[in-house]
Order: C-alpha cells, then sequence, then structure tokens
C-alpha cells in the first residue's frame, strides 16, 4: 500500500508530467538522431572487409583521412566552397535586411518578408536544375545575354560544371536564410541610438560602422552558422551543378558508403567533417557571446 502511494504521487509530480510530455520526443531524437550518430561514430573505428564491418578497434581509418592527399583535397574544397558560399551569401542578405528593417515602412514589412520567402515554394532539386539549365547552361540566360551584348561569340561552356557555379547557386538558394536572423538582429536595434550617434556629428556611415553593424553581429553571426553548416555537407548541387567534376566531401562520403561499400572509411569522413563543423561553429558560437556581453 505504501508504494502504491508512493507510485501515485510520483506519477501526479510536476516531474513525471512533463517527462511524459517530453519522452515522445526525446524517444524520437534518440532513434532518429542520437543512434545513428552513435553508429557512425563506431564504425569509423571498424574495417571494413568486403563489405562488410569487422570489429578491429582503431585509427586507421582517420589516418587514411589525413595522410591521403585526395582526401585533404576535397577536405579543402569543401571547406573553401562553403565559406565562400557563406561569405557572399551574407554580403549579399545584409543589404537586403538592412532596407527591408530600415526603409520599409511597418506596414509593408510583412509582405517583403513574403516574398523573400517565395524559392521556398519550389523544391530545392528544381531550383537547382534550374540555374544547371536555364541560368548557367550552353543556352540559358548568361550565355545569351554575353552573346547578344557582343562580348562572346558562342556560348561559354566555363561557366556551369565548376565552383563558381555552385557558389552561385548556393548562395541563391540560402539567401532567404541568412536575411531573415539578420533582419530580426536589426529590428531589435534601438533606433534611438542611430538617432544619437548623428546628433553627436558622426556621419551616416561611421554611425552604421560603430552602432549598427556591431549590434546586428548576433544576427549576422547567426546567419553564418545557419549557411556554412548545411553547405559544408551539401550532396545535390556538387553533383548536379559540379558535374561531378568538382566532388565535395559529401559526395566522398556516398562513394565510399554506397559505390565503394566501405562503411567504415565513409563513417570516418562523416564524422571528421561533424569534428570541422563543430568546430568552426563553437568559435562563431564563443563570437556570438562576446558581441551579447559587449550589448549589455
Amino acid at each position: 500500500m505504501g508504494n502504491a502511494s508512493i507510485w501515485g504521487r510520483i506519477r501526479q509530480s510536476e516531474a513525471a508530467s512533463g517527462l511524459a510530455l517530453v519522452s515522445p520526443t526525446a524517444i524520437y531524437a534518440i532513434l532518429l538522431l542520437a543512434a545513428p550518430l552513435a553508429t557512425v561514430f563506431l564504425y569509423s573505428f571498424a574495417a571494413s572487409e568486403q563489405g562488410r564491418i569487422v570489429w578491429d578497434f582503431s585509427f586507421d581509418n582517420y589516418i587514411k583521412i589525413w595522410t591521403a592527399p585526395n582526401v585533404q583535397l576535397i577536405l579543402l574544397r569543401s571547406l573553401t566552397v562553403s565559406m565562400s558560399v557563406t561569405l557572399a551569401t551574407v554580403l549579399l542578405a545584409y543589404p537586403v535586411a538592412y532596407f527591408v528593417s530600415f526603409h520599409v515602412p511597418a506596414s509593408k514589412k510583412s509582405i517583403w518578408l513574403f516574398l523573400i520567402t517565395i524559392p521556398f515554394w519550389t523544391s530545392y532539386i528544381i531550383r537547382v536544375f534550374l540555374w544547371k539549365g536555364i541560368i548557367l547552361g550552353y543556352n540559358g540566360v548568361i550565355n545569351t545575354v554575353l552573346m547578344g551584348i557582343g562580348i562572346t561569340d558562342e556560348p561559354l561552356q566555363a561557366i556551369n560544371y565548376n565552383a563558381g557555379a555552385m557558389i552561385m547557386t548556393l548562395a541563391h538558394a540560402y539567401a532567404p536564410f541568412a536575411i531573415l536572423p539578420i533582419f530580426v538582429a536589426l529590428e531589435k536595434i534601438d533606433r534611438s541610438l542611430l538617432e544619437a550617434g548623428q546628433d553627436l556629428g558622426e556621419s551616416r556611415l561611421l554611425t552604421f560602422w560603430r552602432v549598427t553593424l556591431p549590434l546586428s553581429m548576433p544576427g549576422v553571426i547567426a546567419a553564418v552558422l545557419i549557411v556554412f553548416i548545411p553547405t559544408i555537407g551539401d550532396y545535390v548541387t556538387p553533383d548536379l551543378i559540379g558535374g561531378g567534376k568538382v566532388p565535395m566531401i559529401a559526395n566522398m562520403i556516398e562513394v565510399q558508403m554506397l559505390k565503394q561499400n566501405n562503411k567504415a572509411l565513409g563513417s570516418a569522413i562523416a564524422v571528421t567533417t561533424m569534428l570541422i563543423v563543430c568546430i568552426v561553429s563553437i568559435v562563431f558560437l564563443l563570437l556570438n557571446r562576446r558581441f551579447l556581453r559587449a550589448q549589455k
């Protein structure tokens, strides 16, 4: 009887109610996120023999990664492309977010934000194919314009199937993800601070540099993380826009996992990529904390 009453009190407690609420989400996260990641991590220390996992714990896969020139080249290329996409996206997104925040009337801001999200109405695959065929293609918009104004006599093939084409496509695809957090950060800025700076004799440029930009940096850092993390592991764009000529780290993982059936080495490459992303994310999160402390 005593045990039954204790169990009844536990079931009626706030902790039990909270656990009941979060348990479906926790189980979902464990089964679909934590368990696959743990499996990949364990596989990275194993060995593959004829497509089978041999549980021989060693660091051989990681040694292969950091000593193989082709893997290092692809890792470096992935980092370079992802950082270039992040830089291009943020540089393009900031003026748009600034214009909407400071120059669009409050009654029309929601319409502008609605228009910014229109690209999400179509599939990502469709947008990539549009870039590949209609914009960058042999008879695409860019080649048509270049021939129309007399810069070239025949369509250029160099504008497609290269890293530059991938950077343009990815920057367009992730631009809304960068615009929105920057816009939110700009909206939180107290306009009286800007007016005070101009009253003290500062020009608009100096006011922006000394007040607006530092106060909006948390939004910029959020945009950097939102763009950098998915682009470094993007698989579709390098495969379609790059035409297989400019493989990225995700393409290499796919080759090891599926085509060569080397799950151990593919897992080690995936873990290495996640570690790189984690280090970069921590650096930017520390920068974000620094900017937030500076605002207090």
